[in-house]
């Protein structure tokens, strides 16, 4: 039995524009015929047919930046240390959900704690429950100077954390073997992180041998490595370890780009993480009063026109928002990065989509047959209210996501809102100031005077 999906309009994630009159024919959760409607299959018995005749139908998008253990996380402290393991995988299953409602089928876990990114793709890839397509990593890995490594000495990293500290090489091949064992999609690695050399420039948590070790190691056993790599140096190390995606580079310049070429590797920018944080922060909370909302902006500025000369120079780029903080909750703003490399990055709204689809497909667990509708593909794929091509933006209104396909089967789910106080915020966090006399005068707040004492008559 077979189900026929009529379009009102069609895009592939292969072609500039849509096409009209569109048909797509389902069998067994592959997409047997795409086409124009007049010339498709007849209908067998028993086949149904779903009238999209008034939707725009696309390939389902793709996040490859959405970490299931975050939580929607206000601190580092929420992330790693205030819930059990137990009961961050529930969540994280809860909130895949909530991508997937937002016309998300495959996302990218990469890094999160123990074994939860697994737990939740074979829970939903054993039709336990219904998710998006997940492809998943286990703990990032890190030195001293890398990104996670961010409890003091004297306390270690908790065995919770989502970061795995390695001291050797040794080390750090033999955590790539444990991980690839329990059956991770790819390695993470944290290949910078906070620590900078006094002219700012940030320095690689890995050097060059190291890295190149780490990327050989996992690309031997049939993994996909991942890293995070805001600076300079950490995405020359990662392109010349031949790296299959590489997270941020904001700080890239030409010789980066050159050796990005070369290698073959893609970026990741996460634009939409550090566009929140701007856009988002308030006045009383404390990014804002560390004063990191201007060094953000800087960054963000600076990010979008290096990323700019590398999109002109032919790199591929990939959609993804570093959802699961407080300022990208999961199912809210994974399509403003589409948005973003619109608006701020030169590509055009197809090639934005193609990017959100076929392009990121490309480093997903079996993304061969995702993100592009064509025959023999998995029919996963969305039924939008209104043309992403003339508006890229309308993709952010989840009341416009109308209908979500994984393997052909059409998943809703549930709107189910939840109290934060209760399954994220943990923290010991009560106050945003120091109360100094200097501090409460400057704020104009009166202290309460204390009643004097009764006197006895």
């Amino acid at each position: 039995m077979a189900t026929h999906v009529r379009c009102g309009a069609l895009f592939t994630g292969k072609d500039d524009a849509e096409r009209a009159s569109q048909t797509l024919v389902v069998e067994a959760g592959r997409l047997a015929y795409v086409g124009p409607t007049e010339a498709a299959p007849k209908m067998g018995k028993g086949d149904t047919v779903l009238d999209y005749g008034e939707l725009f139908v696309m390939p389902g998008l793709q996040d490859v930046h959405t970490h299931l253990a975050y939580g929607n996380a206000k601190t580092e402290e929420d992330i790693d240390l205030y819930q059990p393991m137990e009961f961050r995988s529930i969540r994280g299953l809860f909130f895949a959900q909530k991508c997937l409602a937002a016309g998300y089928t495959s996302i990218c876990s990469p890094g999160d704690a123990g074994q939860l990114s697994l737990s939740v793709r074979n829970a939903i890839d054993y039709g336990l429950f219904d998710g998006p397509r997940v492809t998943a990593a286990g703990r990032y890995l890190t030195t001293r100077q890398g990104l996670t490594d961010w409890y003091p000495t004297w306390i270690g990293v908790p065995d919770t954390s989502i970061g795995r500290l390695v001291t050797s090489r040794d080390e750090a091949i033999e955590e790539i073997r444990v991980q690839v064992k329990n059956g991770v999609d790819c390695i993470k690695v944290a290949l910078d992180g906070v620590q900078r050399r006094p002219d700012g420039e940030f320095i690689a948590a890995f050097n060059q041998e190291e890295i190149t070790a780490i990327v050989t190691e996992a690309h031997r056993l049939g993994r996909k490595v991942v890293v995070h790599a805001r600076g300079r140096e950490a995405t020359l190390y990662a392109a010349r370890a031949g790296v299959d995606l590489i997270f941020h580079a904001y700080y890239l310049d030409q010789e980066c780009i050159d050796a990005i070429l070369e290698s073959g590797s893609a970026i990741g920018p996460t634009l939409t993480f550090p566009r929140n944080i701007v856009d988002f922060t308030r006045p009383t909370e404390p990014a804002y009063l560390k004063g990191r909302i201007g060094d953000v902006q800087r960054e963000y500025e600076t990010a979008c026109a290096n990323l700019r000369k590398a999109r002109e120079a032919g790199i591929p780029f990939m959609t993804g928002t570093d959802s699961g903080f407080a300022v990208t909750p999961y199912g809210e703003w994974h399509a403003r990065e589409i948005e973003i490399f619109v608006k701020d990055l030169g590509f055009t709204p197809a090639a934005a989509l193609r990017a959100a689809t076929a392009v990121t497909a490309g480093f997903m667990a079996k993304g061969g047959s995702l993100g592009v509708l064509e025959p023999g593909r998995a029919a996963d794929f969305i039924a939008v209210a209104g043309s992403p091509l003339e508006d890229v933006a309308i993709l952010q209104d989840k009341a416009r996501i109308r209908h979500v396909h994984i393997a052909g089967k059409r998943l809703a789910v549930a709107e189910r809102g939840y109290d934060p106080r209760q399954v994220t915020d943990q923290a010991w966090t009560n106050w945003n100031d120091l109360y100094t006399q200097d501090r409460v005068a400057e704020l104009g707040i009166r202290p309460a005077r204390a009643k004097p004492a009764l006197q006895d008559s």
